[in-house]
């Protein structure tokens, strides 16, 4: 491997936004190689004049990090051994683009994102380049230069897997880069790993997101959590139809039900048990409020497709996709009020059950 050399492997962040910027603080803070690759130009700009500031919840760190412009990028002459994605999912396929020519040859690229994002990044770079991952964390930045970081090392998680089975042998060293920054994982069942984040994703963000409340206010809106829940069902229908395996995450213990719509119940109660914060608001609701897209058709729409690729219908999640579109084309605005929308169609689906 070329980061065998002294000196350590050649890091990029691709994407330093809020999640992206605190993981790439910790690399730099203990001496790695890193450089951020941003397409925020004003990010960039203060990263280079003050640093990368991190706040987390009893601390506040500061890193002095090399940061490009996407422009930049054509004029790196030394190539990177590992990359972090940390893109929004629709925007990995050009992202792996960008990057493909000043990646090592046996570089890899680590998919640092939501959704089932591992086979877009293989499309361009390779299999045999590609380590899909899981992320757990809660962040938010709304100011260049600075993130929040809501959870500690001790409070983050990650997994790690590659997609080549040759691959797979290497995922270790990486996991041992990513440990700077808290608890990782290496599995050899990354997809399936990717389909439980999924499944709670779908449950989480988007539909907290229409009714415009942080996680857990949304969470405690009158018929809401049932609402989520149903989402997470049918997500986790669309795991086990497209073959994945109900596998353990975030920490928690090996699966000890065979009863799905529980499973998802377990995950969503630990997210907003030790990963989310009162005032924490999904990276979706974060997106909207930045004028931005959310990721829609790349975690609920995944799902409506998947289970309509199998002759069955979805139909919470399609009512959350119709939602989330309208609010994104300014149809209608995010407001606690829109939860009567989607609570009419979890009230259908429960009176046909």
């Amino acid at each position: 491997m070329s980061w065998d050399r002294k000196g350590g492997p050649r890091i990029a962040f691709l994407g330093t936004g809020a999640q992206g910027a605190s993981i790439g603080a910790d690399f730099a803070l203990a001496g790695l190689d890193v450089t951020f690759i941003e397409q925020w130009p004003d990010h960039v700009n203060a990263i280079r004049e003050n640093g990368i500031t991190v706040n987390l919840p009893t601390r506040t760190i500061n890193a002095k990090v090399p940061a490009l412009h996407l422009c930049q990028v054509a004029e790196v002459k030394e190539p990177f051994d590992i990359v972090f994605l940390v893109v929004k999912a629709y925007d990995t396929k050009w992202a792996c683009q960008l990057i493909e020519p000043v990646l090592a040859p046996d570089g890899l690229v680590v998919g640092l994102q939501n959704g089932m994002t591992h086979e877009d990044i293989a499309g361009i770079v390779g299999r045999e380049r590609t380590i899909g991952a899981v992320i757990e964390i809660a962040s938010n930045m709304f100011t260049p230069g600075v993130t929040t970081r809501q959870n500690d090392h001790n409070e983050s998680w990650f997994a790690l897997g590659a997609l080549d089975p040759k691959t797979q042998p290497r995922v270790e060293a990486v996991a041992e880069l990513l440990r700077n920054s808290g608890t990782v994982e290496v599995t050899d069942d990354i997809r399936s790993a990717k389909w439980m984040k999924l499944v709670v994703n779908a449950a989480e963000l988007i539909p907290s997101a229409i009714i415009n409340l942080p996680l857990a206010d949304a969470a405690r809106a009158p018929g809401m959590l049932e609402v989520m829940r149903a989402a997470g069902y049918e997500a986790m229908q669309a795991a086990l139809a497209d073959g994945s395996k109900i596998v353990p995450i975030i920490g928690m213990p090996p699966v000890t039900t065979n009863h799905p719509e529980r499973y998802v119940d377990q995950i969503f109660e630990e997210v907003l048990k030790t990963f989310s914060r009162e005032d924490t608001l999904t990276t979706s609701l974060q997106d909207w409020r930045k004028g931005r897209k959310a990721e829609v058709q790349e975690v609920n729409g995944w799902v409506v497709d998947i289970l309509r690729a199998h002759g069955r219908s979805s139909p919470v999640n399609q009512r959350v996709m119709d939602v989330a579109f309208d609010i994104e084309a300014g149809k209608l605005e995010a407001h606690p009020d829109n939860s009567k929308l989607l609570i009419e169609a979890y009230e259908a689906v429960a009176d046909h059950c």
